[in-house]
């Protein structure tokens, strides 16, 4: 009898594992990305202004199709709302104010499409303002000179730009003043000079501001009738010529006078040429400071200033004879 030990044989059942396939990997990607996506947005938020960024809340707040309070209204073809049916944002939508602004790789967009603030529009408004005021006094000096009424007291005339608008000066010569003396009453070719003026101002659309200087001679009429008086009833006769010379009464914004407070030549204060009348024609800038006296002027003015006897003060007139 074979009495050798039995033999036992245990089998040992391996259970395969599946293969992962790299799941990982597509799991490291999408976190890869949604960082970039993160860090992405994140510089966009800090390169945006406050605008483009209220613009960007606002869209979310209310994506849909009806109408909405978004800064950018959607160009869905469902009509108005915060949400668009198109993925890149249209022109229309850029050159809004608070639009978010050019693509990459448009870099001239954002400039073509900013619509300029207050100050440049001021800054145009001026620009053109005075190029409007060149442009008249080019005129009034072609006129002067081809004028057979005016040809004769071209050196009486005296046109220049001040930083109130374009002044037009007529002074006293020695022999030939253009007031009575001591009287508002105009000498007859002083009349024919206004109603010539006159016609010339007649087409521009700015106002205009008299002011009437006497020189430094000392008057005294009855009733304490001085100088002060005298300056602002010849300012005042002037602007009755220009309105018989064809100006509008509602192009006459301020009618002054300064008695000798500005003489034209301070080192003879007696001199005739202190003796003048100025007109004034109003720059946007100064016409606003006769608003603010409570004059409306034709359009708003852009800045305002100080009141328009600076506009006189830097060149007006009178007359005492």
């Amino acid at each position: 009898m074979d009495k050798s030990p039995p033999i036992i044989i245990r089998r040992v059942r391996k259970v395969a594992r599946g293969h992962h396939g790299g799941a990982w990997k597509v799991a490291y990607a999408d976190f890869v990305t949604a960082m970039m996506a993160f860090f992405l947005v994140m510089w966009l938020v800090g390169i945006a202004s406050k605008d483009q960024r209220a613009a960007v809340s606002e869209y979310f707040k209310n994506p849909s199709a009806v109408e909405g309070t978004a800064a950018i209204p959607g160009t869905s073809s469902l009509g108005p709302g915060g949400a668009s049916d198109k993925l890149i944002p249209t022109a229309n939508a850029l050159s809004m104010p608070g639009g978010i602004g050019p693509r990459v790789g448009e870099p001239g967009e954002a400039t073509r499409n900013r619509i300029p603030d207050e100050a440049e529009a001021r800054a145009a408004a001026a620009a053109e303002d005075h190029r409007q005021l060149e442009a008249l006094r080019r005129e009034l000096e072609a006129a002067i000179e081809q004028s057979q009424a005016l040809a004769p007291f071209k050196d009486q005339l005296l046109i220049d730009l001040t930083p109130e608008g374009l002044r037009v000066q007529i002074v006293d010569r020695l022999n030939r003043p253009m007031f009575d003396l001591g009287s508002s009453r105009m000498k007859d070719y002083t009349v024919e000079v206004m109603h010539e003026l006159g016609k010339l101002l007649a087409g521009s659309t700015h106002r205009i501001a008299l002011a009437g200087h006497t020189d430094e001679t000392p008057f005294q009429g009855p009733l304490g009738y001085g100088n002060w008086e005298l300056s602002s009833d010849r300012a005042n006769a002037a602007r009755r010529a220009l309105l018989e010379g064809g100006l509008d009464e509602t192009k006459v914004a301020r009618v002054v006078g300064l008695a000798s407070s500005v003489p034209f030549d301070r080192n003879d204060p007696r001199a005739p040429i202190n003796r003048r009348i100025s007109i004034v024609v109003l720059n946007l800038a100064s016409d606003g400071a006769t608003a603010a006296a409570g004059e409306p002027p034709p359009q708003p003015a852009a800045i305002p200033q100080t009141a328009v006897q600076q506009a006189a003060t830097a060149g007006a007139s009178a007359a005492h004879g």
